[in-house]
């Protein structure tokens, strides 16, 4: 039955790499020819050069000759598969760059995807809220600190003229209230405008009597 029909071809596919190297082989085995050939014609080059002209060296001449169109033959099949092969390689290349484009595609169906369902979920309104309920926060802290920052009516800096004017001034006053001795003062009496009209002439804020008051009780 498979003499009439034919049997099924079980054998594998040939693949564009299994091709590539097929023809790689070929050129290899070309370059071995090529090297047999070019030995070939040096031998009947130092020959050559060393006949006179004569039957003998136009003989010799006839089988270089035939050599030279074998390498040539040879060197254009060796073109040939070269660019067989290149061209093979380029198709290999587009197959490559078209699986990573086919990869890279998957990539972004799954990405948007995932991106739909995750933006699905948020509320741009609600963001937007937010956002607003975020900028009065700022501005009520801002207020805030502005408040609590404010500057009171704090006098300007005194200098040292208007410190000694002033403590001129005070001792002017001291004088005119009858002052202090040292004795007063080494008594542990008060002055004499210290003095007020409470008993004692202690002040009614004083809780404790002067130490000179202390002693007189004590004696």
């Amino acid at each position: 039955m498979n003499r009439l029909f034919g049997a099924k071809n079980t054998a594998p596919k040939p693949t564009l790499q299994g091709a590539i190297g097929n023809l790689e082989s070929r050129v290899d085995s070309i370059d071995v020819q090529l090297s047999k050939l070019n030995a070939e014609l040096a031998t009947y080059q130092q020959r050559l050069s060393k006949m006179r002209e004569g039957p003998g060296k136009n003989a010799l001449k006839q089988k270089a000759l035939k050599v030279l169109q074998r390498r040539k033959m040879y060197e254009s099949q060796k073109d040939q598969i070269q660019q067989q092969s290149w061209n093979m390689e380029q198709a290999g290349m587009m197959q490559d760059n078209l699986k990573n484009v086919m990869v890279t595609v998957d990539a972004l169906k799954t990405t948007n995807k995932e991106l739909k369902k995750q933006y699905g979920k948020i509320n741009i309104d609600k963001i937007e809220q937010l956002q607003d309920e975020m900028a009065d926060l700022m501005d009520i802290g801002n207020d805030i600190q502005e408040s609590i920052s404010r500057s009171y009516d704090i006098p300007e800096d005194v200098d040292e003229a208007e410190l000694d004017a002033e403590l001129e001034a005070l001792g002017e006053e001291v004088e005119l209230s009858g002052g202090w001795d040292a004795d007063t003062v080494n008594a542990g009496e008060l002055p004499n405008f210290l003095q007020g009209e409470s008993v004692g002439g202690i002040p009614d804020f004083v809780d404790e009597a002067p130490l000179g008051q202390k002693v007189k009780e004590a004696v």
